[in-house]
């Protein structure tokens, strides 16, 4: 028998070898996680990450400053990465904060929300055990009289130690022919909430099957059937903002339009705060402080930077981490200028790390971790020439040419870029000094309004 293999889709995006902020402690390799360089840098986020696992940087920001291509964005998500999954990271633009459909206070709050996790303690009586026996009750369709719906279940659950038999409603018989839930499975009935899941196919009945199952194989459960069990999941304050307003929407509000799409009142925020509050009293719960990263900030206007500005004060708050590229320019929405165009109170609050460019060498050892990421093999002689390419031009653009250079190897039929494949993809893309000299040379030749 011929066996297929199914390849899925692969994209590598910009940061797609970032898989970390590669430190030693909280010292800097020269090269790990895909960063090369910036080491001073990579040291001061992971200052920052220590602080936020530790609970001790809520309502703080940090500023990520440095000319295009130095690896800002590449750092916040470095930063991510360290923080691991569970906690809440949002990644916006300044400038989606202007093309929202909503007030830009209103989708600045529901980010800042979406950056806040709630860590959940539950505890539920559910119905946990192995099927050993199942039989689904079904009568004729009314409608068709060639189809059978299930109208209900009985189901045997069996641990260890105990074995019980259920009867289930129609409901419940719909989930388990869903989740295609057979004997030998191992199941979760939580009557509360009218749900039952499927956890995987039980190891002594894998140890009987000659073939390779595509779900987990896991143990049978110890103790009783019905037992008393601890959840715990995590949910985003913008999360239970959704679930109150729609406990709360009335008929009134459906029909003519009581709450403008989108938008989430105050009164809601309110009633969940005091709920995640109390439940973080009586130890239900934990506050999980996100990150919240807003790239090109210096296209936020005052109004936004003084918003941002009181937003870090509140009880309740996310770590911010804002990225420019701008140096002294004109704050958006005054005549004014400052330094990377943020008012002078809110950048005294911030802790800025400052991204440099880098030199050859370290261009060098990036190009080879991009290409290894691409799966794409570079001569020395086309390294050497894509590593002469960025330190004249720029990184992003030595990056760039990789790509097409490929094409060109692949269309010679070739299974490694050599300098002349560079060499053409670089005379067909222009660099931006390049297509400035020759926006000069041709102006007249270009319309103006």
């Amino acid at each position: 028998m011929k066996v297929v293999e199914l390849r899925e889709f692969e994209r590598v995006a910009a940061h797609s070898h970032i898989t970390g902020l590669g430190l030693d402690g909280l010292k800097a390799k020269k090269i790990g996680d895909g960063f090369v360089g910036q080491e001073e840098a990579r040291e001061a986020a992971g200052l920052i990450v220590r602080l936020i696992k530790q609970g001790k940087f809520a309502g703080r920001a940090v500023l990520i400053a440095g000319p295009p291509g130095t690896g800002k964005s590449a750092l916040a998500l470095g930063i991510a990465k360290e923080l691991g999954k569970d906690v809440p990271f949002v990644h916006i633009a300044g400038s989606e904060i202007f093309s929202a459909e909503i007030k830009k206070t209103e989708f600045l709050m529901q980010a800042l929300r979406k950056a806040i996790g709630v860590r959940i303690h539950e505890m539920r009586k559910i119905y946990e055990g192995k099927v050993v026996d199942l039989h689904i009750d079904k009568e004729q369709n009314p409608y068709n009289p060639y189809q059978y719906l299930p109208v209900g279940a009985s189901i045997t659950l069996k641990t260890k130690k105990d074995k019980k038999r259920l009867n289930v409603d129609q409901s419940f018989a719909m989930q388990i022919i869903q989740q295609n839930i057979q004997e030998g499975d191992v199941v979760q009935i939580d009557p509360e909430s009218g749900r039952i899941i499927k956890v995987g196919r039980s190891e002594d009945e894998g140890k009987k099957e000659d073939y390779i199952a595509a779900e987990a194989y896991v143990p049978v459960p110890e103790g009783n059937v019905m037992k008393e069990k601890e959840f715990v999941y995590t949910m985003t304050l913008h999360q239970l903002d959704l679930s109150a307003v729609k406990q709360s929407t009335s008929i009134f509000d459906m029909f003519f339009g009581g709450r403008q799409e989108g938008e989430i009142d105050n009164e809601a925020r309110k009633h969940v705060d005091e709920a995640v509050k109390n439940m973080v009293e009586e130890g239900k719960a934990e506050i999980i402080p996100g990150v919240i990263f807003i790239d090109e900030c210096s296209l936020l206007d005052i109004e936004t930077f003084a918003f941002l500005n009181r937003a870090m004060e509140q009880e309740l708050a996310p770590i911010i981490i804002f990225a420019t590229n701008r140096g002294m320019a004109k704050i958006r929405g005054t005549d004014y200028k400052a330094a990377h165009a943020m008012p002078i109170d809110l950048l005294d609050r911030l802790l800025i790390i400052n991204t440099r460019k880098y030199n050859a060498e370290e261009i060098k050892e990036i190009l080879k971790v991009r290409s290894k990421v691409e799966k794409i093999e570079l001569s020395k002689e086309a390294l050497d020439s894509l590593v002469e390419i960025g330190s004249k031009t720029s990184l992003r653009y030595a990056v760039q040419l990789i790509a097409p250079a490929s094409m060109v190897m692949q269309e010679e039929g070739k299974k490694r870029i050599e300098k002349k494949h560079i060499e053409k993809a670089r005379k067909l893309f222009a660099d931006v000094k390049r297509s400035v000299r020759y926006l000069k040379q041709q102006e007249k030749e270009f319309l103006e309004y």
